[in-house]
């Protein structure tokens, strides 16, 4: 293939339900193909979901982000603590330590334990728009401070600083702001953090950072800078990627109102459609790459040492050899072999909290606000084109 036969990664929705039809395109001509990213550099695009699922469980792929072949969507490279990786950054026996050390935060059973609590936050924050004006944000009502509390709560992050953290999260998963705003949010996030885990240090706390510093110093493995590196991208991704899934399911369900009355009449049925509403978003469409540490065969294609993969789970997420009527929202369908949450090593180590989180909050608002309707028309609606991660910067509701 010529260098000016490349295509450019689509990397914006035409459709705010459905992935570029690019992607679409790569699946059926061309499901393993060399795109041009945003950066210049090229990558190979990898779309059909079994292809996905066998390169996220293949140790030769590689999720550092030092190694010069992988794959960036922005210029902006978030730069390592004192040469300290985050945990999505790792491999092999280096990340299964890291990641065992916190895997029994995130448990089926302790993300259950969680659950009235995170009733209760939401309970509050409904009665709060009850309370108040109409129509109403969502998003600033509810979408984003659930999961911010929940998480600043888990962490032992003052919830009063939510608003820090918030303004500098959506800057780093912006594809539009500068890079020196860019690069002053992560500084100020860090520096932040630093002072945090600087004063669970000195006075561990009952919460996820004060139980890592004594659970690390008993085992004789505690490291400032690691601990500081897990709070940074537990922050982030613990509330930026819930916030939004939670804003676009509330969208779906008011687009079919036949699908939510089935929903309200059985609220059992809401863990499977909360399965459904992460395959059919994918809200981190684009947010996984890989680098080859040797020559590997995927799908019939040779991909090289050092040529990066950006996984694109939103159409993988749409595979018809897959998901019957794949592009259609089946709240009934249930299935968990999605990879809306990743798959292997590095899948999604808060995915039982965001489902948890997600079933509260549907069940809640619909029973507690059943005349819930949307205060714009939907084609008003300010989808997020400009972000890594999908979602909503505002939704509009009253009732």
């Amino acid at each position: 293939m010529t260098a000016d036969a490349i295509p450019t990664l689509a990397i914006v929705r035409t459709c705010p339900y459905a992935p570029p039809a690019q992607h679409r395109s790569f699946r059926q001509e061309a499901p393993i193909t060399k795109v041009e990213l945003p950066t210049g550099a090229t990558a190979w695009a990898v779309t059909r979901h079994e292809d996905i699922r066998t390169l996220l469980s293949d140790p030769r792929f590689s999720a550092s982000r030092k190694n010069p072949g992988f794959p960036h969507l922005s210029p902006l490279v978030i730069p390592a603590l004192n040469g300290k990786p985050l945990l999505i950054e790792m491999d092999g026996q280096e990340h299964a330590a890291a990641r065992r050390a916190v895997v029994g935060e995130f448990t089926v059973k302790r993300a259950a334990a969680l659950a009235p609590r995170i009733q209760q936050i939401v309970d509050e924050h409904i009665d709060a728009m009850l309370a108040g004006p109409r129509p109403v944000d969502l998003v600033q009502a509810l979408s984003l401070p659930v999961p911010s509390l929940v998480i600043c709560e888990l962490l032992g992050v003052p919830y009063a600083d939510h608003g820090f953290f918030q303004a500098r999260s959506a800057t780093l998963v912006s594809r539009e702001a500068p890079l020196e705003a860019k690069g002053l949010a992560f500084f100020e996030l860090l520096s932040y953090l630093d002072k945090l885990v600087t004063d669970k240090e000195q006075n561990p706390t009952d919460d996820l950072l004060g139980r890592q510093v004594l659970k690390l110093r008993e085992e004789g493995t505690y490291d400032h800078e690691s601990l500081l590196n897990l709070s940074f991208i537990l922050l982030i991704a613990g509330h930026e990627t819930t916030a939004n899934m939670i804003s676009l399911s509330t969208l779906a369900l008011l687009k079919h109102p036949e699908k939510l009355a089935a929903l309200r009449q059985d609220p059992e049925k809401t863990l499977a459609a909360v399965e459904e509403l992460l395959r059919y978003f994918t809200i981190a469409e684009l947010g996984v790459g890989r680098v080859a540490t040797e020559d590997v065969e995927l799908g019939g294609v040779l991909i090289r040492a050092g040529e990066g993969v950006v996984v694109l789970a939103n159409i993988g997420n749409r595979d018809p050899e897959v998901f019957q009527n794949a592009d259609e929202l089946d709240l009934q369908r249930g299935a968990r072999n999605h990879v809306a949450f990743g798959f292997g090593a590095h899948q999604c180590l808060g995915q039982n909290l965001a489902r948890i989180e997600l079933q509260i909050v549907l069940d809640t608002l619909f029973r507690r606000i059943p005349e819930l309707r949307l205060a714009v028309p939907e084609e008003e609606l300010p989808f997020k084109s400009d972000a890594l991660v999908y979602g909503l910067h505002e939704l509009p509701v009253t009732w």
